[in-house]
Formats: C-alpha cells, sequence, structure tokens
C-alpha cells in the first residue's frame, strides 16, 4: 500500500502541469524531476541498506545493533541534505547544462528545482526512516509516511495551483511542503519503538561503520549507474524537442507506477528475505523467495493487459496536450512491454538487498547499463525515440538475468 501510493507524488506534479495549458510545464516537470532523481537516488543506501542490515539485526534479536543503524543511518540523512541544499546552484546549473533543455523549459524547471530543493533533509530522512521500520517488519509505517506525504501533496498543489494561480511555484511548494510532512510523520512514529540512547562513541564504531559504507558503496555505485540511465534517457528526450520529452515524461509515469507496485515485494523480500538470512533459514529464505516471484510474474501480467487495454485512457487523463497524448500513443506499446522485461529485476534486488549481497546488484547493474548505453548509440540515429525505449527494456531484462544467474550463488553464501 505504501508504494500503490508513492507514485502520486510525481503523477500529481504531472497531472497538476499537464492542464495549465504549455507543454514547457510538463517539460520542466520532466527535467526537474529528473534532477531530483539523480540526487536522491545516489543516497538511496540509506533505506536499501538500511533495511537489509536491520532486518538482520531484527532476525537475531539484536535491539542494539537496530538502534544503532537507525541513528547512524538519519545522521548520514541530514548531513547530506544539507551538504546538497548548500550546493544547490552549482547542483542544478551543472545538471541543466548537461540536459540541455529549451529556454523556456529551463525556467520553469530551474524554478522548481529552487523550491523542491528545500525539502532534500526531509526526502532523505524519510529515506532512513522507511529502511528501519521495513527492517523491523512495519511495513505499516512506511504506509502512513507515504499516505500523509501524497494528501498534503494532493491538498497544498491543487490549492496553490488553482486557489492562488502559481503555476510550477505552486506544485514545487506543493511537493516540498509534503516531504516534510512525510517527515514529522515517521519521527513520530518511530517514537512508539522507544530507541534507547546510544553514546557517540558507539554510533560511530570503526569497524560497524566499515560495514556500513560498504554494504552502501556497493549501493551507490549501483545507484550511479540507474542515475546514468535515467538522466540519459530525459536528455535525449529533450533534444528531440518540448514535445517529446513531454512524452516521454508521460509514458514514464506508466512505469513508475508499474514499479512502485512492484517494489512493495521487493521491500517485502528485503524484510523477510533479511529476516531470513538473520535466522540462517534457508529453507524460509527459499519459500520466501518463491512467493515473490509469483506474485511479481503476475502483476507483470496484469499491468501488461491493463497498459494494452487502458493506456490511452490514462495518457488522456495526465495531459489534455493533444499532440502529446497523440505521439505517446504511438510508443504505448513499449511502456506495455516493461513490466515483463522488468519484474525479475525489481524481485532480485530486494532478496540481494535484504541478504546484503549487494556487490551482486552493482555487478549486474553495470553490465545491463553498458548494453543500455551501447543500445543507445547504435540504434538512435536510425529509430530515434523508439531506440530509447528500446535500449530501456533490454536494460532491465538485462538486469533481472544477470541478477539470476548470480542468485545460485545465494544459498551456499549463507
Amino acid at each position: 500500500m505504501a508504494n500503490i501510493t508513492t507514485p502520486l507524488l510525481g503523477m500529481v506534479d504531472v497531472a497538476v502541469t499537464g492542464h495549465l495549458g504549455k507543454a514547457a510545464y510538463l517539460a520542466a516537470i520532466a527535467v526537474g524531476g529528473s534532477m531530483f532523481n539523480m540526487l536522491y537516488w545516489l543516497f538511496g543506501f540509506l533505506r536499501m541498506g538500511s533495511s537489509g542490515m536491520t532486518a538482520q539485526a531484527y532476525g537475531a534479536d539484536d535491539r542494539r545493533a537496530t538502534d544503532l543503524i537507525l541513528y547512524r543511518a538519519l545522521l548520514v540523512a541530514f548531513i547530506a541534505g544539507a551538504i546538497i541544499i548548500a550546493l544547490q546552484t552549482p547542483i542544478s546549473g551543472i545538471v541543466l547544462r548537461f540536459m540541455d533543455p529549451d529556454p523556456d523549459t529551463l525556467g520553469f524547471a530551474t524554478r522548481y528545482f529552487e523550491i523542491c530543493v528545500w525539502g532534500a533533509p526531509a526526502v532523505l530522512g524519510t529515506y532512513a526512516l522507511g529502511g528501519w521500520f521495513l527492517g523491523m517488519q512495519n511495513s505499516r509505517a512506511q504506509m502512513w509516511m507515504s499516505i500523509v506525504i501524497n494528501l498534503a501533496n494532493i491538498a497544498v498543489s491543487l490549492t496553490l495551483v488553482y486557489g492562488f494561480r502559481l503555476t510550477i511555484e505552486g506544485v514545487a511548494t506543493g511537493t516540498m511542503t509534503a516531504q516534510w510532512l512525510g517527515l514529522v510523520t515517521g519521527l513520530l512514529i518511530c517514537r512508539r519503538y522507544r530507541p534507547t540512547g546510544r553514546s557517540w562513541s558507539e554510533i560511530a564504531d570503526m569497524r560497524q561503520l566499515q560495514r556500513f559504507f560498504a554494504v552502501n558503496t556497493d549501493i551507490f555505485l549501483r545507484t550511479v549507474c540507474l542515475v546514468a540511465v535515467t538522466v540519459w534517457f530525459t536528455r535525449a528526450g529533450a533534444q528531440q524537442g518540448t514535445v517529446m520529452l513531454a512524452v516521454n515524461a508521460l509514458l514514464m509515469q506508466l512505469f513508475m507506477l508499474f514499479s512502485f507496485f512492484m517494489d512493495g515485494f521487493a521491500f517485502a523480500g528485503e524484510a523477510l528475505c533479511g529476516r531470513d538470512v538473520g535466522r540462517h533459514d534457508i529453507g524460509g529464505l527459499r519459500r520466501s523467495i518463491k512467493a515473490l516471484f509469483s506474485w511479481g510474474a503476475g502483476l507483470a501480467l496484469l499491468f501488461t493487459l491493463l497498459y494494452l487495454t487502458g493506456g490511452q485512457w490514462f495518457l488522456s487523463l495526465m495531459s489534455d496536450d493533444a499532440r502529446v497524448v497523440e505521439s505517446a500513443g504511438e510508443y504505448l506499446w513499449w511502456a506495455a512491454t516493461i513490466p515483463i522485461a522488468g519484474f525479475a529485476a525489481f524481485t532480485w534486488d530486494g532478496v540481494f538487498i535484504g541478504a546484503t549481497r549487494t556487490r551482486w546488484m552493482l555487478i549486474s547493474m553495470a553490465g545491463a547499463t553498458a548494453l543500455f548505453f551501447a543500445a543507445c548509440l547504435a540504434l538512435f540515429p536510425s529509430l530515434h525515440n523508439h531506440a530509447l525505449w528500446l535500449a530501456f527494456t533490454l536494460y532491465l531484462a538485462a538486469r533481472g538475468l544477470g541478477q539470476s544467474i548470480l542468485a545460485r550463488r545465494l544459498y551456499t553464501n549463507l
């Protein structure tokens, strides 16, 4: 349920701007959203690393370890968020120059970034809390954080845009406000666990910090690959003009919707497989993986059918720009292919994070990223936007295949 509500944060921004009458608004959200994806995904280790280590400590019934993981993750989150705010000007300048949007889109995207960046500590803080809650086998806490974030975003964004006519500023302020309310909600829920006070020497224990950053370095480098694919995808769309950039932004919402459904089961994999590894329960680990793949395959088939039958309606709901919706329809079948191609990658991500086999995730991601760029460079001159979607589909399938091969070693390395 938490992940079903999560994509609403981006979808609300896209839907609101998609009805403001300018394709440049929608394009700006695509560029601005990619900028934050790049920044925040680089710190995704705060959630993924925390969940796996916390789940193993929970399985081993080590309360001291779970408390220390929480403190370390929150400390890194708040420091990183403050650094992002301090460096916002050079960060936005570098990324926008790389993406090279047209002048109208550039102005709107810059304004969106300047407002939303003040939510950085809150976003990274919710990453840390979300991973810790999952490791503690409490996905309901993350659900409540997501519900608060999305309801606040809808209410504030609609009020500012349609009540006060603030356009991009209203959308950005709504998003930033919702992020801080989500963090407050998570901290209030965290108090129920009564984490005990720990000394600075315990939190900064070098051996444990070394393990914390060893796991998280692999996740960080994996995320660099993921960000590289996403940013290049957006940049290649921007080079084809405002309309094509808006088209890809709409279609990417279909991928995001599926990915957050699948991530719900990946998160379950983090919690359950991490617990099984902490208990050294190989039989339980096998059962968890079998159940995750059964649900994943079913969801992939369901989403493919939904996109083939109702995808055009969804595109019309997200934008009233006839040119954008009509052009997006030409590429809709790519969005319908992605669930089948990608469900294995999402499922194995959850298993590997829970088992803290993050090096395997990095290896498979690096290979898939190389395939993505090879396909783009070879096919884009002749296939243009179709080449982007073909490369993206191959990238997802390659991740799943590589992880499936590496997973054969999982049961012998517990």
